[in-house]
């Protein structure tokens, strides 16, 4: 078995992507989701123990909207600072009862408020580590395009067959998109059309494989896929004001803190705002 220092003294980036872990449940599975990711988590932290007599090493876990954006900034993070990041994607929801159940996470980089709030008053965060770190954007994405596709009342046509959105009781942007759809009157002309993803990275699945028309996702999902991208008025549902917290039992706590502020005012910042995510 080739060793991890052989890997690391000659770092490069195509290595690091290969490092990189993007935990999604497969289609079908017999084990619940939750039974699931924490099984997948406790991989990510074994393996990256390989690395960590050579490298030190943070866990993250991390709301699907972040896994195109986080992939960038893990990079740029490791090159940087020497800490390997290693991501765990999920819903919110699904990931913050991970923590509550003591999954192995150092930070945790959330969809919403809410759920960083509930951590923290139960005392599964760092005192004082919370902070939002951006403002998501939902969007609206017809994978097949088409000029005649503008805005949310075209989901009410028949040659919209399929929506796909994540669920909302897991995900914040699920609950944004339904919030978007009540407030604008036809939620229940498009509710017979509509299919529920684990997660907004889910969803994007149904639309790059056809199985969807139309789907909600984060904007910085799709802001480079083909189609017709829409961007959803953000006065239709709650802010998605997304914040991050240190896990209090975290065993690399240096590592979390550098990885806060790298998000917070390093680069990574740059990164988000590239990404379409509004940083104040």
């Amino acid at each position: 078995m080739e060793s991890c220092a052989g890997l690391l003294s000659r770092p490069s980036i195509d290595r690091i992507r290969e490092q990189r872990r993007v935990i999604n449940p497969p289609q079908g599975s017999i084990l619940p989701y939750i039974s699931f990711t924490m099984l997948a988590a406790l991989i990510c932290i074994i393996t990256a123990c390989r690395h960590e007599q050579s490298k030190p090493i943070v866990t993250v876990a991390a709301a699907a909207n972040l896994t195109e954006v986080f992939g960038e900034i893990g990079l740029r993070f490791e090159a940087r600072t020497g800490i390997h990041p290693v991501f765990s994607y999920g819903s919110t929801a699904q990931l913050s009862r991970q923590i509550e159940s003591s999954a192995p996470f150092d930070i945790f980089a959330a969809a919403d408020s809410e759920h960083i709030a509930g951590l923290d008053r139960k005392g599964l965060l760092a005192p004082g580590s919370r902070a939002v770190y951006a403002r998501g954007v939902l969007a609206l994405w017809f994978p097949a395009g088409g000029d005649a596709l503008k805005g949310l009342e075209d989901l009410t046509s028949p040659a919209v067959r399929v929506v796909a959105i994540a669920k909302p009781d897991l995900a914040p942007y699920g609950q944004a998109a339904v919030d978007s759809l009540q407030r604008s009157g036809i939620w229940e002309q498009v509710k017979p059309k509509v299919v529920y993803a684990e997660n907004i990275s889910m969803a994007k699945q149904y639309g790059k494989s056809k199985n969807a028309d139309a789907v909600f996702t984060a904007y910085s999902l799709v802001l480079h896929e083909s189609g017709k991208t829409i961007r959803v008025d953000e006065r239709l549902h709650q802010p998605l004001d997304q914040e991050l917290g240190i896990v209090a039992k975290s065993n690399h706590q240096d590592s979390a803190k550098k990885f806060a502020a790298f998000l917070l005012r390093g680069d990574g910042k740059s990164i988000l705002i590239d990404y379409g995510y509004d940083v104040r």
